[in-house]
């Protein structure tokens, strides 16, 4: 992907260098808790990340890292891109004007207007603040532990992500979270991973969109991906985890679902193509 020497976006929010900003660790309990609740929409690694008891964050500021810094200008211009990318497509496709988000940079812990949140909950979405937060040692752990490493694999997460920023624009995420917390656990699970898939469509709609927009994709981007669509599968996770695959406890969809509608999203460009509700008969 080539990313170097273009435009980053204004919104972004580095908090890296500052500890944690007095959080502290919410400890498994508290996780659990907020993800019950249904807040946060993202790539849920907890199966991957044993103790999540977190302890509390310093607020001693440092300096980030030449590669910190240069995994910060990679997640700007990656946000840029889906900000032209949505700004096109939204209007033009249903009449809905889109407004940025805002991307949050953090390290270990962070406060967000949905509750206080740790690394091992992966990337996420406050709809409350529309907001992205994203720990950027995510990346190194798509790398090192879910062999799911490369430029447009992360991109994909960052899109995903704002996926459902698009859908809390539309409406959508209002309705499915009102809807879990009408429905048995069961249903609600699977509403949270049709919320997950056509998040994962929007992802390979913005992939469309930003080869045909800014030519940056290059031969095996899309593979990479689809790599790592494959690899936040629920199944996956729990196989790496040790336990076996339970698709009624799934919140984010099997690897196949996952890549699937990444690609279909890809391949039409259209968001009609994504009702992942419609298409499960909801």
């Amino acid at each position: 992907m080539e990313w170097r020497g273009r435009r980053g976006s204004r919104n972004v929010e580095d908090r890296r260098g500052m500890g944690g900003a007095g959080v502290g660790g919410i400890g498994i309990v508290g996780t659990l808790v907020v993800l019950a609740v249904g807040y946060f929409f993202g790539i849920d690694i907890s199966p991957l990340v044993g103790g999540m008891q977190g302890e509390p964050s310093s607020t001693e500021q440092r300096e980030l890292t030449q590669e910190e810094q240069q995994i910060g200008q990679f997640v700007s211009v990656v946000l840029a891109d889906t900000e032209e990318v949505w700004t096109r497509i939204l209007p033009q496709q249903t009449g809905v004007e889109y407004v940025d988000p805002q991307l949050v940079m953090f390290s270990g812990v962070v406060a967000s207007a949905c509750g206080s949140a740790q690394s091992a909950m992966g990337p996420f979405y406050c709809p409350n603040d529309r907001k992205v937060y994203l720990d950027t040692d995510f990346f190194r752990t798509m790398q090192r532990q879910m062999g799911a490493g490369g430029d447009f694999a992360y991109a994909y997460v960052i899109a995903h992500e704002v996926g459902h920023h698009v859908q809390n624009l539309l409406g959508i995420l209002g309705q499915t979270m009102q809807a879990r917390q009408q429905s048995s656990q069961t249903v609600a699970n699977r509403i949270s991973v049709l919320t997950e898939l056509q998040a994962d469509c929007f992802a390979g709609i913005w992939a469309r969109g930003a080869s045909e927009q800014f030519g940056s994709i290059e031969q095996g981007d899309i593979e990479e991906a689809i790599n790592a669509a494959a690899a936040v599968g629920d199944d996956t996770l729990m196989e790496k985890a040790g336990r076996a695959p339970m698709p009624d406890a799934f919140t984010h969809g099997s690897s196949e679902e996952r890549m699937t509608w990444f690609m279909r999203g890809y391949q039409s460009g259209q968001m009609g193509q994504c009702d992942t509700f419609k298409a499960a008969g909801l």
